[in-house]
């Protein structure tokens, strides 16, 4: 994917990776950049163009895809944390942590897909977590939503290969976004892991994984998970 003069898209733009990877848009060369949110008049970066996107509203999506019908690169990078557990935690708020990531992506995967057609093919970048591989108490609604949204990352790859369309799935550890407000672990820099982003997605990559933290975790699926929980 040729970032120079490309035109992106970048959901949840406001804020966190999202305000980073428009940045870094707009220094790597991009020819126009979409900076979405709910709340478009909080995007307050110079250089890009706001626009109003509810990944989670269907009518929303089809809107954004049908006003920004120019799009070569997709970032989709909006999502949501509610710390919300599976079995006793409120079900409407798992059900929207699917809504977000699951469904959400796949409602901007299918309605830009047209659209990244027209333009040559293209290239889509899904941010997804290391959480997509493994569980973590007080959290497992965000861990379910993010390993579903890393298989409909693999899935809609396949499917989009005909028409030349690149999926690169990008994985990471806790940043310091507000998202992680409160976290008392080491915090990766955003800059830093929209960079990688980048760097992979211009290198054609299918995934990238960001951290040491996030490759340990891949590893250990190879192995017996009692090992990697007991450890952890």
């Amino acid at each position: 994917m040729n970032i120079s003069g490309s035109v992106a898209l970048v959901t949840g733009a406001n804020r966190g990776l999202g305000r980073h990877f428009a940045q870094q848009l707009l220094e790597r060369g991009a020819k126009k950049v979409y900076a979405t949110a709910r709340n478009p008049e909080r995007v307050d970066l110079p250089g890009v163009e706001p626009l109003r996107l509810d990944i989670t509203d269907p009518a929303s999506v089809a809107a954004a895809a049908a006003a920004a019908g120019d799009v070569t690169l997709l970032i989709n990078n909006a999502g949501i944390s509610t710390y919300t557990n599976l079995v006793t935690g409120d079900l409407d708020k798992i059900r929207l942590e699917m809504d977000t990531h699951f469904y959400g992506t796949l409602s901007m995967v299918r309605a830009f897909a047209p659209v990244l057609a027209a333009g040559g093919g293209g290239a889509i970048v899904n941010v997804l977590s290391a959480l997509s591989w493994f569980a973590y108490d007080g959290a497992n609604a965000y861990a379910a939503a993010k390993a579903a949204a890393w298989s409909l990352t693999n899935g809609v790859r396949l499917e989009l290969r005909g028409q030349g369309t690149q999926v690169t799935g990008v994985h990471l550890g806790a940043a310091a976004t507000d998202m992680m407000a409160g976290y008392e672990g080491d915090l990766l820099d955003p800059a830093d892991v929209v960079r990688a982003a980048l760097d992979g997605a211009a290198a054609g990559a299918y995934e990238v994984v960001v951290d040491e933290w996030s490759a340990h975790v891949k590893a250990s699926l190879a192995g017996d998970p009692r090992a990697f929980y007991d450890a952890a």
